[in-house]
């Protein structure tokens, strides 16, 4: 998101987190802007039953838990490591102070929010259909439109079925069914357990 040189020049330092070690969690006061270098980082919240709602899987050269830096508000979700990763981190006084000198920087973070709230109420209108395969071919298409989550070689996409489960609020059984009626209807191929999607998937929602 941000050149990493600038961050460092601007005070930013490493830090290593180890796999399923959290940065920071719902609740907490934010004092850092985070910049995941490499690794992989989900941020979900959890519910009153201690199921996950995944809200996206961040990958390398992406920030996250950017609310708090703007609000004021504590972390609205957590963040945990799915894997050893890298994070680079600006204090958030310091990172307000680079955004203000560098209007070019602010208006992508503009551009990045909006574009997350524009997903997430995408999502939310499938909810209302209550079509398993209307809602996993909004997540996929989002996902492909933002070149997230997917190989940019090969189109497979680097999300487990519980993963999709936790960012659509369906149980995995009815992911495993519905993605193999995605595939036997051409929309997207499953092979030796890989999901590959090549192009964008019609969504009908009733």
């Amino acid at each position: 998101m941000i050149n990493i040189d600038l961050l460092l020049a601007w005070g930013a330092a490493y830090k290593k987190v180890n796999a399923g070690e959290s940065i920071f969690k719902e609740g907490q006061p934010c004092f850092f802007y985070h910049q995941l270098v490499t690794g992989k980082v989900r941020w979900f919240n959890i519910d009153e039953d201690g199921k996950e709602c995944i809200h996206s899987i961040i990958e390398a050269g992406e920030s996250f838990g950017e609310l708090p830096l703007f609000d004021d508000e504590p972390y609205a979700a957590n963040a945990v490591t799915g894997e050893d990763s890298i994070v680079i981190r600006l204090h958030k006084p310091t990172f307000l102070t680079l955004i203000k000198e560098n209007s070019d920087i602010h208006f992508a973070f503009s551009k990045l929010l909006s574009k997350r709230l524009r997903f997430k109420l995408s999502v939310i209108k499938t909810f209302a259909s209550h079509c398993p395969e209307s809602m996993i071919a909004t997540l996929l298409n989002n996902l492909k439109a933002e070149k997230r989550n997917f190989c940019n070689d090969c189109d497979q996409l680097d999300l487990t079925r519980q993963q999709i489960a936790d960012m659509t609020g369906l149980r995995v059984e009815t992911v495993i069914r519905t993605m193999r009626n995605m595939h036997d209807k051409g929309e997207l191929v499953i092979t030796k357990g890989k999901v590959y999607c090549r192009d964008m998937i019609e969504v009908i929602v009733a």
